[in-house]
């Protein structure tokens, strides 16, 4: 019996052809745009990889400061010096690292000039991220200390720079300065991890970013286990409040907040200055989005496969005629809708693998990894099948209900 639904199903879908390439249309691009954004959001909010600790760190990428009579504020990441005296002694955190924002640098060899992102940082910068080191080290806290002009790679900057030759020693010039590789690593393109170079912070061409309150320095603070980032985040709002201005008659309020990965886009994106980021108000729009972008071609779907059931009248007037039981033609026709989903969703998966395929080699997003989310996909296939099922059953109960002298004359 099944055997034959099957086959049923295959010669309604070939003399049908438009109908069948429609519906799979509407089901393989709904998929497809649905797994590359949440492969996207999930590399963003929820990394893996070089960002696997994310669940245990918050980040502080900016500083609001403001004064309590007048109508100023400033809004800039912060310096140096804030981070030395008040963030670097937290109490109950496992490492506090500092990192410049990647500038643009040129390198000079010779006689070529490349251009690569170069990142100032500290030693505890390695301990919160886990780069995968390719080849000779990292920089510690002794090189910091002492301001060495060492620097570490990526692997395909190491490659652009350095081609058929041993990367470890080899020195170029970039930012003023003559530096020695002394470490390889993956690519990576996490926000935090982002640069072509890192080089110690002290082996900037000027110390005065020591003085600073507000400069171009981001901070990752990590606790020792997820349950104890609320504390450290309640531990960085206290230090805010604790800053003591050098210009006080300028500023005398200063905020920031430690972020965790989610609450750092939904700030920047709900420009918003509560203690949680906004991030729940964020993850509803993000999934009303989504649901709204899969309820469209799913009511085309609808509409559609009534269509096609009904001028099929004749069809199952005669099948009546003939004997077919109301459960039959209806597990018919649910049956044809059931397998078009899946052939669809087949498909939608292969071309989402595709698109994130040619995201990765195409350089949009430089040195961009990320894996297809299944539950998604497994969530959407089954409201695909779900909205598939009930636009095949509904139809399908009344056509199977028409008198066969009636469906004949294909009058439904």
């Amino acid at each position: 019996m099944f055997r034959n639904y099957l086959l049923t199903a295959w010669k309604v879908f070939m003399r049908r052809k438009l109908f069948t390439a429609i519906n799979l249309l509407c089901i393989v691009l709904t998929l497809t745009v649905l797994l590359v954004v949440t492969a996207l959001l999930q590399n963003a909010f929820f990394p893996t990889g070089v960002e696997g600790k994310s669940d245990r760190f918050v980040q502080i990428p900016m500083a609001e400061s403001t004064h309590s009579t007048k109508p100023i504020r400033r809004t800039s990441p912060l310096g140096y010096q804030i981070i030395d005296k008040y963030l670097k002694p937290l109490p109950g955190v496992e490492a506090v690292a500092a990192s410049a924002l990647a500038e643009s640098v040129s390198v000079y060899q010779d006689g070529r000039v490349s251009t690569v992102d170069l990142r100032y940082t500290d030693a505890e910068y390695w301990k919160i991220l886990d780069f995968k080191l390719l080849a000779g080290r990292l920089y510690n806290q002794d090189d910091v200390a002492q301001g060495r002009y060492v620097a570490v790679l990526n692997q395909s900057t190491a490659r652009k720079l350095f081609p058929g030759q041993p990367y470890l020693g080899q020195k170029f010039s970039a930012g003023g300065q003559l530096l020695t590789v002394i470490g390889v690593v993956e690519d990576a393109v996490q926000l935090n991890a982002y640069a072509d170079v890192w080089v110690p912070l002290t082996a900037q061409p000027s110390s005065d970013y020591k003085t600073r309150q507000s400069g171009d320095f981001s901070v990752m603070v990590l606790a020792h286990s997820a349950a104890d980032v609320p504390a450290v985040k309640q531990a960085i709002l206290r230090a805010a409040k604790s800053v003591q201005f050098d210009d006080p008659e300028r500023f005398n309020i200063m905020k920031f907040w430690g972020d965790t990965k989610l609450e750092f886009f939904s700030r920047a994106l709900l420009n918003s200055d509560t203690e949680d980021a906004g991030a729940p108000k964020l993850i509803a729009i993000i999934i009303g989005l989504m649901l709204l972008f899969m309820a469209l071609p799913a009511l085309n779907l609808v509409n559609l496969n009534v269509g096609r059931i009904m001028e099929r009248s004749s069809e199952i007037g005669v099948r009546r005629a003939f004997g077919a039981t109301t459960g039959q033609l209806v597990a018919q026709l649910v049956l044809e809708n059931v397998l078009l989903c899946l052939v669809g969703g087949v498909c939608g998966l292969l071309c989402a693998t595709g698109v994130i395929w040619w995201l990765e080699g195409s350089g949009l997003i430089p040195y961009l990894h990320i894996d297809i989310n299944l539950p998604v996909f497994g969530y959407s296939l089954l409201i695909t099948l779900v909205f598939g099922i009930l636009s095949g059953l509904i139809p399908a109960l009344k056509m199977s209900r028409l008198d066969p002298v009636q469906a004949l004359k294909g009058t439904a």
